[in-house]
């Protein structure tokens, strides 16, 4: 049979790393394979080999029967095979013509750039693939779910006939995901071949024709998704049976750690986004946020973190005022914040991991004395948390942008939990974690909440705001508009609500008990 591509018995190494060792996955034409792993199991390796950003030390690689050797991008793109990147490649001041022709820009007969026939081109490509780009937007005036559609138009407008999504749902809302589905459904039938990286598992039983499961670098075989199930999958990729149950026991919640009263704030462009929020999270409990993005949850974030100045309205921790003072005094009134961007909020990217775990400790002893780091302290602390929060790192000296994206999510988790905050809020907390790391997380959360820590849980992922939280505060247009109990609830009622359809009689928007 002639597969659109095949990589045979590849192996890719690092410094002290074995990444891929002898790894094998054929990608038959018009199908969508899975390329399925825990995170740090070496998928995005192994794809970032088929797309010639690294050379394998063994193995071969086959597109159409031929064997092929991919030394770089422009080779890999020659071949056929286009890849839309996790973290986006794009320059954020151009347009989306100007974006998806760099690099292969079409020209008149003046050797002139000719952008009004490139943006023809995207604007057909866009209409044929059902993908909505308008050609004339600047990136940084588009949603991420659309930036993504630019990346997935920039391989198509260099005629790939493969293309590599690696972990393409991370950052997108639930409907985003349905709609990323039908593009790439549509993409095979118009002869397109997909491989996905991913480690949802539902996303595969939904679109995946087969899956190849790697597991610490090993392939451990490919299955047809029509023949498998979600728990065998899991089991595959951790080598363990996975619970996808939370197991917990009944809150007791104790005093208010957290009362916001009457809050407005207002985002970048002046716009106000939070308007008049009441919430409190008491000690020992976890309340969750569910909402859809763009209702006001990451200002309500940046307000409580001192990320963004409030308009009105008072947020208190422990009964003292803490809005509007700098992000390091808030830290220090108790509270610990893994946010949502971990690349823009979350890490120094050129820092080593284990620096960046000290992050908002290193100003104190025995980190730092009289204003001089100690490194011993820093590295020794560091290492304890890559244990136990099981960050695959080569070491505690490797820069944090060198490791992938659920192990800087480790690492964040691990410096923000280890300090065992009042309150800790917890902005997408398994964002790009694999179901193993995701069970490790969710029982992190549940013993801070048992030590009687408060913990306020935003989350696009509903069945996490289900499993997790004591407590549901929907929010919606800049407000809390309905307080639910998640046994007392189903996720199709928590989406009405959070599309601001019928509040429950007897409940109003405010929160105080």
């Amino acid at each position: 049979m002639e597969y659109a591509i095949e990589m045979l018995n590849i192996r890719k190494e690092f410094p002290g790393i074995v990444a891929n060792d002898n790894i094998t996955i054929q990608l038959k034409k018009g199908e969508i394979h899975a390329l399925l792993g825990e995170n740090g199991a070496g998928k995005s390796t192994l794809m970032n080999v088929l797309f010639g950003l690294y050379q394998p030390e063994k193995g071969e690689i086959r597109v159409k029967d031929k064997t092929v050797n991919i030394t770089n991008p422009n080779i890999a793109n020659d071949l056929g095979i286009g890849m839309v990147h996790q973290h986006f490649m794009l320059v954020e001041p151009f347009t989306v013509t100007q974006n998806i022709v760099l690099g292969k820009e079409p020209t008149n007969k003046f050797a002139m750039i000719d952008i009004a026939k490139a943006r023809k081109e995207i604007q057909a490509l866009s209409d044929r693939y059902g993908l909505m780009v308008d050609p004339d937007s600047k990136i940084s005036d588009i949603s991420v779910g659309m930036q993504q559609r630019v990346e997935i138009l920039k391989t198509l407008y260099r005629g790939a006939e493969v293309l590599i999504f690696d972990e393409p749902t991370a950052v997108l809302t639930p409907q985003e995901i349905s709609e990323l589905m039908d593009i790439m459904q549509s993409l095979v039938q118009e002869g397109k071949s997909i491989i996905l990286i991913t480690h949802k598992l539902k996303e595969i039983m939904e679109v995946c024709d087969r899956c190849t499961v790697i597991r610490k670098g090993q392939g451990i075989g490919t299955v047809n998704v029509s023949d498998t199930n979600v728990t065998e999958l899991a089991s595959l990729m951790v080598g363990r049976e996975v619970n996808f149950k939370t197991e917990k026991s009944e809150a007791k919640p104790g005093d208010n750690v957290l009362s916001i009263d009457n809050l407005f704030v207002k985002d970048t462009r002046k716009v106000e986004l939070v308007k008049g929020l009441n919430l409190d999270v008491h000690a020992g409990e976890i309340v969750g946020i569910a909402g859809v993005d763009g209702n006001g949850q990451s200002e309500l974030i940046e307000a409580i973190t001192g990320l963004a100045k409030t308009s009105s309205g008072s947020i208190k921790v422990n009964n003292k005022e803490i809005s509007n003072l700098s992000p390091r005094k808030i830290t220090e009134s108790g509270i610990g914040h893994i946010p949502q961007d971990r690349h823009k909020y979350g890490l120094v990217l050129d820092y080593s991991i284990g620096e960046n775990i000290v992050l908002q400790t290193y100003y104190k002893k025995p980190y730092s004395k009289a204003k001089v780091l100690n490194y011993n302290e820093i590295f020794r602390k560091a290492k304890d948390v890559i244990n136990e929060y099981d960050v695959r790192t080569p070491s505690a000296y490797t820069k944090a942008r060198a490791l992938s994206g659920g192990n800087q999510q480790k690492a964040i988790i691990g410096r923000e939990v280890d300090r065992s905050p009042d309150l800790l809020i917890a902005a997408q907390p398994t964002r790009g974690l694999d179901v193993g790391a995701i069970e490790f997380i969710h029982k992190k959360l549940i013993e801070e909440r048992d030590k009687g820590k408060a913990i306020l849980l935003v989350s696009f992922e509903l069945d996490e705001i289900m499993n997790v939280s004591d407590r549901i505060a929907v929010m919606f247009d800049g407000k809390v508009v309905a307080n639910v109990k998640p046994e007392e609830t189903t996720e199709q009622e928590l989406g009405l609500l959070m599309a601001g359809s019928q509040v429950k009689a007897g409940e109003n928007s405010h929160d105080h008990e």
